[in-house]
């Protein structure tokens, strides 16, 4: 397969995804937030993470909507959706809840799963809405424990302002290999990668990086599932999950699983053993 095929399959599988949704744009104050919706069952949530987008969940939505209504949004300030007026954690947890609970009526019981940045919303919209009777965080920022870079990440934005294309995605390929994946990057990794990092309008860094996950769990209830990958560089996985289920415990039960060979964005790089996972957790009865 030479690099046009690539390209015209990474687009063909995106095309169908986005064929298969239902699509929302639902307003807050000053805005709106994009969601997509897919499958029926019980409702199930997916946050993406920081420069990402509802893209992220792309080799996951079609093997959880198989039992799933899934409800996967752009996060304010990110794809679709409009910037929050405030700026802050906060303000984007107000938008999400608001825009959710507008489409599935307020009070109606979610399952909520969350990726990096939006593991942290996730715990945060939790704790704000109520009614969530499972969560799950995947390589969660705001742990403030350690991290373990894997070396120093490239500005895009020049390339972006050239038009250079080529360019543009060896900066992704670079970036995702030192912060997202543990294996080299494929054609539709670089492909959601660079068209939500162009699409951010939010900057999270600073939040990710602050301590406030456990002070948001603290107000959550329900079951919560944390998943790592082997070689995450946002956090030493033992470490973060010790701290959090010490913060959690004996109040909820708190499972912590590490995925091997797999980087920061878990999901995509072991897709197949994320959704076996996350299907078989979010049906127990426990």
């Amino acid at each position: 397969m030479n690099a046009n095929d690539t390209a015209i399959g990474t687009e063909a599988l995106i095309g169908t995804l986005e064929a298969s949704a239902q699509r929302h744009q639902v307003p807050f104050e000053g805005g709106h937030v994009a969601w997509r919706c897919f499958g029926t069952g019980p409702a199930l949530v997916l946050l993406h993470g920081g420069h990402g987008s509802w893209l992220h969940w792309a080799r996951n939505i079609p093997a959880l909507a198989a039992r799933h209504t899934v409800w996967v949004p752009d996060l304010p300030g990110f794809g679709a959706s409009s910037r929050p007026s405030a700026t802050s954690l906060e303000g984007l947890v107000e938008a999400i809840v608001m825009t959710l609970d507008a489409l599935i009526g307020g009070r109606a019981p979610v399952m909520l799963v969350g990726f990096s940045f939006g593991g942290l919303v996730a715990a945060a919209a939790a704790a704000r809405r109520g009614a969530v009777s499972k969560l799950a965080l995947l390589g969660p920022a705001g742990h403030g424990g350690v991290r373990r870079p894997r070396g120093e990440l490239r500005s895009w934005r020049e390339a972006a302002e050239r038009r250079d294309d080529a360019a543009l995605d060896d900066v992704m390929r670079h970036n995702l290999t030192m912060h997202m994946l543990h294996e080299p990057a494929d054609a539709l990794a670089v492909r959601i990668h660079r068209q939500s990092c162009l699409a951010t309008r939010f900057r999270s860094k600073a939040i990710s990086r602050a301590a406030g996950l456990n002070g948001w769990l603290a107000h959550c209830a329900g079951p919560l599932l944390l998943v790592w990958g082997e070689h995450d560089v946002t956090a030493v996985p033992a470490q973060a999950g010790c701290a959090v289920v010490e913060a959690c415990a004996p109040q909820r039960s708190c499972q912590v699983q590490v995925i091997a060979g797999a980087g920061h964005w878990v999901q995509y790089e072991r897709a197949e053993t994320v959704n076996s996972l996350l299907l078989a957790w979010l049906a127990d009865s426990k």
